[in-house]
């Protein structure tokens, strides 16, 4: 179980008055994510106000409760979906939950992963057992290849258009399908983190090869590793809902209003939709999507801030810059994604090209009453979600790729990295 400091401190003190214990404290990690500063974290700063006490209540919380902590300064610190996998602390097989909704992403490895409550992280951690009702099965099968400059997020996007933000309610989804088994593990992890806006309980791929070889040599996976192989569904297996998705077929995808499902190709225009939607973001049915202008950029999160993602964008901002008064950040999903990136020289690139190079967290995925953008702003980011104020008052969120989020802040308006050469 992994646990952060927004919630963390509540499950763990919330346990302790009660004069209970955790029973198996090597199966608990915390983690300093999501209101850390990625600005200055000296002296625990954060732009949250009241923030300090949530990084200082989780830190003594979790040392009076003798589990393991990634705290502000540590070298594995980052956003928990990031670096769990990282540190092969995720394997195939188990089952492992976070008061987090994007726990999904790790589903991505073959282990049930999902987010729970905070009263619900106290039992698990004083019981190791947590009572669930039986989810349903979907399977999902992408067939085909992806046509080049379409990405994982693109994948998710597209489900999301055909089948709606509730679509998966109440099921665990399988990824299945030559496309999902060409993808490499980052983007399968982008896919399963976007499970949760599918409003599914779970997701999950067969772990294969290339699973295998991600998590070898990982400080918290064995040596050697075992033999997962049998990990998969039975080929006559039956699932209480199928899905097949042509991967040929997907674009580039962009959202236009306040849901993710609210999402179209880039060359396509916004659709008539729920008024409120269109109200808010300033968009009417009719309008193109692409050269829509923007005020700011934003490269980050659980979804899309891993190497993977940062080198898409850097490929694209190589010798440019972006436009005129946008506002640009890069905010790497975990330190030891921040140490690779800087290795390659992608951070270069991106201050050359005016973006803000951050430390890691979950920064501005979310607005928490702290630093934000300007009220009103439109800006395309790489985050999970584009609901009313997810990203500040006001704020106009449209989701996307990593690559789009770069050609976008280039063009300074919502633009297709498919026509702008890397």
């Amino acid at each position: 179980m992994f646990l952060h400091e927004r919630t963390g401190a509540a499950a763990l003190k919330s346990m302790a008055a009660a004069g209970r214990s955790v029973a198996d404290p090597a199966r608990v990690f915390a983690v300093m994510d999501h209101i850390v500063s990625t600005r200055d974290r000296s002296g625990d700063a954060t732009e949250v106000p009241g923030g300090s006490a949530f990084i200082t209540e989780t830190r003594a919380a979790a040392e009076t409760a003798g589990i393991t902590l990634f705290d502000v300064d540590d070298p594995d610190q980052g956003i928990t979906h990031v670096i769990s996998p990282e540190l092969g602390i995720v394997l195939p097989g188990l089952t492992l939950v976070a008061p987090d909704s994007h726990t999904c992403t790790q589903g991505a490895f073959g282990a049930f992963a999902w987010g729970i409550g905070s009263s619900e992280a106290e039992h698990a951690m004083v019981t190791g057992t947590l009572r669930i009702q039986r989810p349903r099965t979907m399977r999902i099968t992408f067939t085909g290849a992806l046509q080049p400059g379409v990405t994982a997020k693109d994948m998710a996007l597209f489900l999301l258009t055909k089948h709606g933000a509730g679509g998966g309610s109440g099921h665990v989804v399988e990824f299945a399908g030559e496309a999902v088994s060409a993808l490499d593990m980052e983007a399968r992890m982008t896919l399963c983190n976007m499970a949760t806006e599918f409003a599914a309980v779970g997701a999950i791929m067969a772990p294969d090869t290339v699973a295998c070889d991600y998590l070898a040599g990982r400080r918290y996976a064995p040596d050697p590793l075992p033999d997962w192989s049998d990990l998969y569904s039975d080929a006559d297996a039956q699932f209480d809902t199928e899905i097949v998705i042509d991967a040929n077929g997907i674009a580039p995808m962009v959202s236009w209003g306040t849901s993710p499902e609210h999402s179209i190709p880039i060359d396509a225009i916004v659709p008539h939709g729920p008024g409120r939607a269109h109200d808010y973001v300033g968009l009417t049915p009719g309008d193109r999507i692409e050269h829509t202008p923007i005020a700011a950029a934003f490269l980050g999160s659980c979804t899309n801030a891993r190497l993977s993602d940062l080198r898409a964008a850097a490929t694209i901002l190589d010798g440019k810059h972006i436009a005129a008064g946008v506002v640009a950040l890069a905010v790497p999903g975990s330190r030891a994604v921040k140490r690779a990136a800087e290795a390659e020289g992608l951070d270069k690139i991106f201050t050359r090209a005016g973006f803000e190079w951050r430390d890691s967290g979950c920064s501005l995925c979310f607005y928490a009453g702290g630093e934000g953008f300007a009220p009103g702003s439109r800006v395309i980011s790489s985050t999970n979600r584009n609901f009313e104020g997810r990203q500040g008052p006001g704020i106009r969120t449209h989701i996307a790729s990593p690559a789009t989020v770069a050609a976008s802040a280039i063009a300074g308006a919502i633009a297709d990295p498919r026509k702008i050469a890397g």
